[in-house]
């Protein structure tokens, strides 16, 4: 008797389908999986078996041929021992198929017929719910499954449980998933920032707007302590965004844990970083740290310490907020929108223009060093601010009337939600066309950005980076139109200044 049994596969950010068809056939024994199924399915035969043997059902004494439909799609892990075998026992007549109908089964088994969890179950189970099956899985895959509107889901512990069900015997409860549990809050406060007010206003200003940022200064200066709090004054995540966020975490290879259903990722991958540990990548691709910062922060310390090739991949997904990884026989996109925030010192030894700091690097030295990071993608971050060293009376004083994360997150969440209302999204996403509707300036403001061009050489791109950072300045501020002092604010934001050497050799600001 032929079996079928509904399963899926995880491909990028996609759950296709797939149909475990399972045929007894006379012969020699010989147990056959087909259907591009790699190492690790195939190893499910001997893993299928000794469950089937331990937990005392029979198995089949001929030929038992596996096809997982559809045949050009390529299946990894070990999410099919569950189906391959309860279509063994139904081929069989061990269980009744009836129960197999609308459902879909995923798990491995271990030797004695445990059900293990499997990685990438979030796609799996949106893609079965719109299609209006229910969901047998293991139970420790239920508290991330659950998360998904709407899904009927069934956990359980052991083979035999399954079987119990499908006979009959002990049925298994269906829950239908809430989609929705407690968010954690526990970020870093602002608060603990002692000083540098130009910077956490510039923190602001990314956060309401979606801005890229860099900051620049000495070592010890609180650039990282800033970076870290972003997250905590960012809006909270919509059900989608939440949703989105946790699929790209659940098929990586750490996975998702529920306990950070919407809360913001936050990604410092180290400068030894390689290209594909940045972007993704992989025989069967994985989402790299830009997607794994998907709807949050990814954060670069010492940014020209990064390989300069390696930077040079965020370039397009800053751009497109997308990575698409192409191999020779299948391509994977996976989404990418986050807010780039970057840390890096003035000069190779990190004193220059620092008054507690003797610097002694060469202008060959500083230019060097600057090097590393391209002049593109510098053109690509919005805000270049300079972390200077706080004064010793600024980090004793008790900053009991410090502004808390908590209040300047109001304020941004006010002013995304003027632009949600004007673009339906964030500042730094706008288009051209709509920035150029946005950002209409009066005349007094259009002569002090030509002027602007003119003396710091502003690209077309960084023409409309700039005008997004004064449009979210003018936000925060309730204005309906960009005045000279918020565009003049914007380009103080913008200024990146790089060291003069005077004819004597002597580096100075």
């Amino acid at each position: 008797m032929l079996a079928t049994v509904l399963s899926r596969a995880q491909f990028g950010m996609e759950a296709p389908q797939v149909r475990v068809e399972v045929y007894p056939a006379e012969g020699l024994p010989r147990f056959t999986i087909v259907g591009l199924a790699e190492a690790v399915v195939k190893e499910s035969k001997d893993r299928v078996r000794s469950a089937l043997l331990t937990a005392h059902f029979d198995f089949p004494a001929g030929r038992v041929i596996v096809n997982l439909a559809t045949a050009d799609l390529p299946k990894e892990g070990g999410r099919f021992d569950l189906p391959i075998a309860l279509g063994i026992l139904v081929a069989t007549e061990q269980i009744p198929s009836a129960a197999l109908a609308q459902c879909e089964f995923y798990g491995e088994l271990s030797l004695g017929g445990e059900l293990r969890p499997v990685r990438g179950v979030l796609p799996a189970v949106c893609r079965a719910t719109k299609a209006g099956h229910r969901i047998v899985l293991p139970r420790p895959n239920f508290a991330e499954a659950a998360l998904v509107q709407r899904a009927e889901i069934a956990a359980a512990d052991h083979l035999l449980e399954v079987c119990a069900h499908l006979r009959g015997a002990a049925p298994l409860e269906f829950a239908r998933a809430p989609g929705a549990v407690a968010i954690r809050s526990d970020y870093p406060d602002l608060a603990d920032v002692r000083g540098q007010a130009h910077a956490k206003r510039a923190l602001e200003i990314a956060a309401a707007g979606g801005h890229s940022l860099l900051f620049t200064g000495p070592p010890g200066t609180g650039k990282s302590m800033l970076a870290h709090r972003l997250p905590g004054i960012l809006p909270p995540m919509t059900d989608a965004e939440a949703l989105e966020t946790a699929m790209v975490a659940s098929i990586s290879l750490q996975g998702f844990r529920p306990e950070d259903w919407g809360r913001r990722p936050f990604r410092a991958p180290h400068h030894t970083a390689s290209g594909i540990a940045l972007v993704g990548g992989g025989s069967h691709p994985r989402p790299g740290e830009v997607s794994r910062a998907h709807n949050g922060v990814l954060f670069l310390d010492e940014l020209p310490e990064f390989d300069r090739r390696v930077l040079e991949v965020l370039r397009g997904p800053m751009e497109s907020g997308t990575i698409t990884i192409s191999r020779a026989a299948q391509q994977a996109e996976f989404p990418a929108w986050f807010q780039l925030v970057a840390a890096m010192n003035p000069c190779p030894c990190g004193y220059l223009g620092d008054r507690n700091g003797r610097c002694h690097c060469s202008a060959t030295q500083i230019q060097s060093y600057r090097a590393r990071v391209s002049g593109p993608l510098f053109d690509r971050i919005d805000m270049h601010v300079e972390v200077p060293r706080p004064e010793a009376g600024q980090l004793l004083r008790d900053d009991a009337g410090a502004e808390i994360s908590a209040v300047v997150a109001s304020r941004v969440a006010e002013a995304r939600a003027i632009q949600q209302a004007r673009n339906g999204c964030a500042n730094a996403a706008m288009t051209n066309r709509q920035v150029n509707a946005a950002g209409k300036l009066n005349r007094a403001a259009t002569a002090m950005l030509e002027q602007a061009m003119r003396r710091l050489g502003l690209s077309a791109r960084a023409h409309h980076r700039l005008l997004k950072v004064a449009r979210t300045i003018a936000d925060l501020g309730a204005s309906a139109t960009i005045e000279p002092h918020h565009l003049g604010e914007a380009i103080q934001l913008r200024r990146f200044e790089s060291a003069a050497v005077d004819s004597a050799g002597v580096v100075s600001r």
